[in-house]
């Protein structure tokens, strides 16, 4: 009975085994979701579920790869291979809108970006630098916006307020 469980689920049988994937892939879960939640406070359309299962699902290519084989070449392939495929999922999310044809989702596809990052730092066991990587996405995710409004208002009022533009005055050379 051991002999069939091991070829079905192996390293179930190995309690710590069991255990770090169970945590890498809860904490990749979690990682994610916290950079979700700041999209979707924003509203946008790709929210907390969206950012979970692709951290999700980087964890889990990572680790598939370390339990065939502890070979970092193979490891270096997967890692590049999400970081490509993870690529066309961000594409989705960026569309050209306005009659500026000006491109919307930017921020989102690059949230989707790091979040398999995120995912594949805590699919190898590099969890503290994921953690930390997910503290710093919240900065620029939250504190920036906050500053990048307050630099919108302050270029429109100079605008209007003034009747200029932001536009530099061009003088002739001396």
């Amino acid at each position: 009975m051991q002999d069939f469980l091991n070829d079905v689920f192996p390293n179930i049988l190995d309690g710590q085994a069991f255990l770090r994937i169970s945590i890498r892939l809860a904490a990749s879960i979690i990682l994610g979701g916290a950079i979700g939640w700041e999209r979707q406070i924003e509203g946008k359309s790709a929210g907390v579920r969206t950012h979970m299962m692709v951290s999700l699902g980087a964890a889990l290519f990572a680790l598939t790869s370390l339990e065939l084989n502890a070979d970092t070449k193979e490891l270096t392939k997967v890692i590049q291979g999400v970081a490509a495929g993870v690529g066309f999922l961000g594409a989705g999310a960026i569309i050209k809108v306005s009659s500026e044809n000006e491109p919307k989702g930017l921020t989102t596809a690059a949230g989707i970006w790091l979040t398999a990052a995120i995912g594949l730092a805590v699919g190898v066991g590099l969890v503290w630098p994921a953690f930390i990587g997910v503290v710093m996405a919240w900065l620029v995710l939250g504190y920036f916006h906050v500053v990048e409004r307050w630099w919108r208002r302050r270029r429109k009022l100079r605008q209007h307020g003034s009747g200029q533009s932001d536009t530099p005055v061009q003088h002739p050379p001396t």
